[in-house]
């Protein structure tokens, strides 16, 4: 998928939407998992985990399209931002080494997205060591 360096991936347990862009580009891919989470209840005074499985093939697929950027911005309104960077972690380590950062976002629309990823990476960048030429 990706023809640019920095990539944002806005994820939940129902799509991933993935951005990279430049610049002066921006290309859009949406990521859906086959068998997609239902709304979770906990029954008071239960043990039971009100946790989703983790989708080891959406995953997968996520970890596939960011294959070939430099930095990903992982975002997300709960906790699949996590266990998507975890599972990354332990299944994809070269991609999990290209998350910059992880972050709370709510629902943006796409262009809200990128407006904020190339906010985040310009701080992340002169955050970075600078070498001297």
């Amino acid at each position: 998928m990706s023809h640019h360096f920095h990539a944002i991936v806005w994820i939940d347990h129902h799509e991933a939407r993935i951005l990279d862009f430049n610049p002066d580009d921006t290309q859009s891919e949406t990521v859906r998992p086959r068998h997609p989470v239902k709304h979770l209840h906990v029954k008071a005074g239960t043990l039971s985990s009100w946790r989703a499985p983790e989708d080891k093939d959406y995953f997968d697929e996520v970890a596939t399209k960011l294959a070939d950027i430099g930095e990903a911005l992982l975002v997300g309104p709960a906790n699949a931002k996590f266990e998507l960077y975890k599972y990354l972690q332990a299944k994809h380590p070269q991609t999990a080494e290209k998350v910059v950062g992880i972050e709370t976002v709510d629902h943006p629309t796409n262009g809200e997205l990128v407006d904020y990823a190339k906010a985040y990476f310009m701080k992340a960048d002169r955050m970075l060591p600078q070498i001297a030429e």
